[in-house]
């Protein structure tokens, strides 16, 4: 009987191969590492802007401590000690402040650089919320404003200056620029985007 050759690996051949298993896992540990701490720096980061931008409100619905140049607190969120500092800054339109909140994580000993960073403008030249509530169609001039619709024979019209559902347009304008008539059909031109009376 003759004696087959032995197969298996080496022991080099071993030690290679785990080598290169050692290195792969490596840097596999490596990139899911730092997954979780890219992950965990969004976790605070989103927070903290969160309480920078709850500060902000509460400056604004406050309107206090407008006279000091800053304000510090601390308070618990998400289960985690914050600190913030607001700051009051002035610019260059009078009664207008520039609001500053920055937010730290951990108490309010602990400085470092701040997670997040929020602004916001107040004062007496800034309009109360709901106050900016403008009719900006009115005083619009007849080559801003809307043209009407052109008018389809047998149909009675509008009244000349509104469109449909009363909508406020104007009414084209003859080619010497004069206004048409109440009640003169008004034809769009083709390819033009202007109309002409007929």
């Amino acid at each position: 009987m003759s004696r087959l050759p032995s197969r298996g690996f080496t022991l080099v051949e071993v030690l290679v191969a785990l080598m290169i298993v050692a290195l792969g896992l490596a840097a596999l540990m490596t990139a899911v590492s730092s997954t979780a701490r890219t992950s965990g720096h969004l976790r605070d980061k989103t927070l903290a802007q969160w309480i920078a931008l709850n500060r902000l409100t509460e400056v604004r619905l406050t309107v206090n401590k407008l006279g000091q140049n800053a304000d510090t607190g601390q308070l618990e969120y998400a289960n985690r000690t914050w600190h913030y500092d607001t700051r009051y800054f002035d610019t260059s339109i009078g009664g207008m402040k520039r609001v500053v909140v920055r937010v730290w994580l951990g108490a309010a000993g602990t400085k470092s650089n701040p997670v997040a960073e929020s602004y916001a403008f107040m004062g007496s030249s800034v309009a109360p919320p709901g106050s900016s509530n403008v009719d900006w169609t009115a005083g619009t001039s007849a080559a801003s404003a809307a043209p009407c619709p052109p008018a389809v024979p047998g149909i009675p019209g509008t009244p000349p200056g509104t469109g449909p559902g009363g909508v406020p347009c104007t009414p084209a304008a003859a080619p010497n620029g004069t206004p048409n008539p109440p009640g003169t059909p008004i034809t769009p031109v083709p390819g033009t985007g202007q109309t002409t009376p007929q």
